[in-house]
Order: structure tokens, then C-alpha cells, then sequence
């Protein structure tokens, strides 16, 4: 979980603990008798290891004699979940959702910082390539099959490409010129496009060598829009970062990443070198 929204639900979690016992309850298995909960679940949610519903803080508002504060502390349960979303609540009803809620931070967005170690950002890809991760998200989330919808929305951000005086400074690992989504004929389609995209004035391509030395560990990936909002995924989730000296930190390992990236010709010559192992590669 993102720092941010830890340390929102551990602040959350005082708060209660102040109106438990302010409420003349002096332990947590005494506050738990009165809510028939488990003693475990009160303090899960006082030490900020358990989120609390909204009908929790009903509950606990009511127990407390608080009930001024229950719409206070439901918009922070609120914002804390929005801290942290579930890919799995995040693509009920298919992936399409999710790719439309991008569209408008696209849109509003002046400078991208865009790090991704493993793949080709969703922005330059292919509509064969984003078909094909997207099959993986269906499949590993068990979700309903809306990889054709999903894909469109997908490549409807590349219109931002070409948009106004947008900046995208775009870093990728050298495997994700090689980690194969779809099959050879995908992969070599999606080095041509990114041989295409480099071209723009305002886009700038950075690999980062598979021997290069780095200055900061990969991590996972992560997309900067402007100084507001970081987006990082995981398998399980996809946290926001807001933050400002979170997103301070962002900033500063892109900038160490970009110390091992090489650009223009050295890139062409990677991309070159992947196409030719797909070239080698035996089709199905």
C-alpha cells in the first residue's frame, strides 16, 4: 500500500481509538462486546491494519455517542479506498471502465513521466499488442471479455500524442522490448510502431540498458501526471499518489532513472536488435 494511504487509515484508526475510549471504553475487547465484533477486528482497525467500512464507523459513531462525526470520517474511509483500488473492484463489468477514467487526467495532463520496466506503455502500443495484455486481464482477474471495447478506449489516449504542447518523457527497460505479448508477428508490429513514435517532437523514448548501471532499483511501474498524481500498479491494486513529497520522490527516481537510459540512435539500434530476435523466432 502506498504511504499515503497508510498513513491515512493509521490516522483514522487513532481517531477511533480517541472516541472508544473517550466513551468510557477502556479496552478493545470491552468495545467489541458492546458491537458484537471480534476484539481482533477493533484492533485491526484502530492500528490501521484493516480498513473500516462505512457501516463500521456507523457502528462505532453510534457506540461513541459520535454521531456528529459519521459523515466526516465516511469521506475519509472514501478517500482512502480511492487511495487504493483493487484491480479486481476497478474491472467489475470488464476492463473498458477502467481505460475511460484515464481519458480525462489524459486530457488535462502538460508533462508525462512515464516509467515501465517490463512492457510497452499503454500509450504507444499497438491495438494487437494492448489485445493481447488485455486477454491477460481477463484471464488472471476471471473478468468479463471486454478486450475489443478495452483496446479501443486504450488507443484513444494516443490522440494526446498529437495534442497540443503536450510533453511525454517516456522510459522503458530494455526487457520490455523483448517480454512477448501475442507472438512474434505482435511483438515485431509493436517495435515497428515504437521506431514510428520516436520521431515525435514531443515525445522522448529513453531504454535503459539491460547492463546499464542504475542508480536506484526498478520497482514497479509508474505513471507521473505532471506534479500531482503518480499512478503505481501491482498485481493486486493500483495505488494514487498525491501527495506532494511522495510525488517529490517520484521525481527523483525518475530522474535516476533516466541517468541510465540511452537515446535516438541507441534506441533504434536496441529495437533493431529485438525485431531480429523475433525475426529468428519460429512463428505457430
Amino acid at each position: 500500500m502506498s504511504n499515503q494511504a497508510q498513513e491515512a487509515r493509521e490516522a483514522l484508526g487513532a481517531r477511533l481509538r480517541g472516541f472508544r475510549k473517550d466513551a468510557g471504553f477502556v479496552s478493545g475487547r470491552a468495545f467489541a462486546l458492546a458491537t458484537r465484533w471480534a476484539e481482533s477486528k477493533v484492533s485491526r482497525i484502530e492500528n490501521g491494519k484493516q480498513n473500516a467500512s462505512e457501516e463500521d464507523i456507523r457502528t462505532w459513531c453510534i457506540a461513541t455517542n459520535r454521531q456528529d462525526q459519521t459523515d466526516d470520517l465516511i469521506a475519509t474511509v472514501r478517500h482512502i479506498d480511492e487511495l487504493w483500488l483493487e484491480w479486481r473492484r476497478q474491472f467489475q463489468g470488464g476492463a473498458e471502465k477502467r481505460q475511460s477514467k484515464a481519458i480525462p487526467v489524459y486530457a488535462r495532463t502538460k508533462v508525462f513521466r512515464i516509467w515501465h520496466p517490463t512492457l510497452v506503455w499503454g500509450t504507444l502500443q499497438t491495438s494487437e499488442y494492448a489485445a493481447a495484455t488485455f486477454r491477460q486481464v481477463v484471464d488472471f482477474f476471471d473478468i468479463p471479455d471486454d478486450t475489443e471495447a478495452a483496446t479501443a478506449k486504450r488507443l484513444e489516449r494516443q490522440q494526446y500524442l498529437y495534442q497540443g504542447n503536450r510533453i511525454f518523457n517516456v522510459l522503458l527497460a530494455e526487457q520490455a522490448l523483448y517480454t512477448n505479448f501475442g507472438g512474434p508477428e505482435v511483438m515485431k508490429g509493436q517495435l515497428d510502431r515504437l521506431l514510428a513514435v520516436m520521431r515525435l517532437a514531443r515525445l522522448s523514448l529513453g531504454i535503459i540498458p539491460r547492463s546499464a548501471p542504475v542508480h536506484i532499483w526498478p520497482g514497479n511501474s509508474f505513471s507521473m501526471f505532471d506534479d500531482k498524481l503518480v499512478l503505481v500498479e501491482t498485481y493486486s491494486a493500483e495505488f494514487s499518489v498525491t501527495q506532494p513529497r511522495e510525488i517529490e520522490l517520484y521525481a527523483k527516481a525518475f530522474a535516476l532513472l533516466q541517468q541510465s537510459a540511452v537515446y535516438g540512435t541507441p534506441v533504434r539500434d536496441l529495437i533493431f536488435t529485438a525485431i531480429q530476435h523475433f525475426d529468428r523466432m519460429p512463428t505457430d
